[in-house]
């Protein structure tokens, strides 16, 4: 992976124009949906208008933003770690551990679904670690290897408690798979960016040390980066973020993945501009994507993890497809 390098005034461009292209979304995507509101209304606390944009709309967009700026970072912050362009926040198991215990929870009763989902996202996060570190050297490819047999595993009990499901049980849990927006009160949006913004901003603040280590661990060492500490605070990192926001929204796909890559292809691979530039354009993507799903056929609702992947897998193909030709 090779890190271009890029000037200040485009640095500033970038980075004005994804940030604006996030608070454009946060600012009038609440707007649309089945029913018509006016911002003057809703300000001067009229109603409907103040109860639909205040108590439904502005959460699940704040919700939304959140989530797509936390996975977007993720994305770039895994894809550095492993080296790897089309690694995802889920790549090492944590989602598959919160989705797991999201299905037992739902099994059990359907109460505290999120709780559950942190608490087997957090399980997994120690398993992994644990299998890891019994190697004498923490490495990435230790890590990749740990995360994806863990993946496979909890994915095979997700089958195996969906398959004794009631039915209304398994249509709870096929939903929750997709992937989903809700509104979500204010309290939870607190804890949510308490956790996702500081996590990015520490993301940013080492973005350095992510280019050195995205050329190799051996570069990365040689000049002075404690590449094992790195990984192990990174990949918490990562983890921390995509266990918080799967626990609340459920996997939602391909924006870890299509974000990153699209800007690591119009700007490059310098982390300075990749992270702050992802977190903004993922914010805004998934804000627009969850648009889409509650107004295509609205009053329905559409999963917004169908919007995402009907958007990203093509995006998908279309990367694996320019890959090959340059090998």
């Amino acid at each position: 992976m090779v890190v271009k390098q890029v000037t200040a005034r485009r640095v500033w461009t970038t980075s004005l124009l994804s940030f604006s292209a996030m608070v454009a979304a946060i600012a009038f995507l609440p707007l649309f949906g089945s029913a018509h509101i006016d911002y003057s209304r809703a300000i001067a606390g009229q109603s409907p208008d103040a109860e639909i944009l205040f108590g439904v709309r502005l959460p699940r967009v704040l919700l939304a933003a959140l989530t797509g700026g936390a996975l977007a970072a993720a994305g770039v912050l895994f894809q550095a770690l492993l080296r790897e362009t089309l690694a995802t926040p889920y790549t090492l198991g944590v989602s598959s551990g919160a989705s797991l215990g999201a299905v037992i929870a739902i099994c059990l009763g359907g109460g505290r679904v999120w709780p559950a989902s942190l608490l087997g996202a957090g399980l997994t996060l120690l398993l992994v670690m644990a299998i890891a570190s019994e190697s004498r050297r923490l490495s990435s490819f230790t890590l990749l290897m740990a995360g994806i047999t863990l993946n496979s595993i909890c994915m095979a009990l997700i089958l195996f408690f969906q398959n004794f499901a009631g039915f209304g049980q398994s249509f709870a849990i096929v939903r929750w798979l997709m992937g989903g927006i809700d509104a979500v009160p204010y309290g939870t949006l607190a804890w949510l960016s308490a956790v996702v913004l500081p996590s990015v901003i520490y993301l940013f603040w080492k973005s350095r040390e992510w280019n050195l280590l995205s050329m190799g661990e051996d570069w990365a060492a040689t000049r002075g980066v404690s590449t094992s500490t790195l990984i192990l605070t990174g990949y918490l990192i990562g983890s921390l973020l995509t266990g918080a926001v799967t626990a609340l929204t459920g996997p939602i796909g391909f924006v870890g993945l299509i974000v990153p890559h699209a800007l690591r292809l119009s700007i490059g691979a310098d982390h300075r501009l990749l992270i702050p530039s992802s977190f903004f354009l993922g914010a805004a993507f998934l804000t627009i994507c969850d648009t889409l799903a509650r107004t295509i056929l609205a009053p329905a609702e559409i999963p917004v993890g169908v919007i995402t992947a009907i958007l990203g897998g093509p995006f998908f193909i279309w990367m694996l497809r320019s890959r090959s030709k340059l090998h």
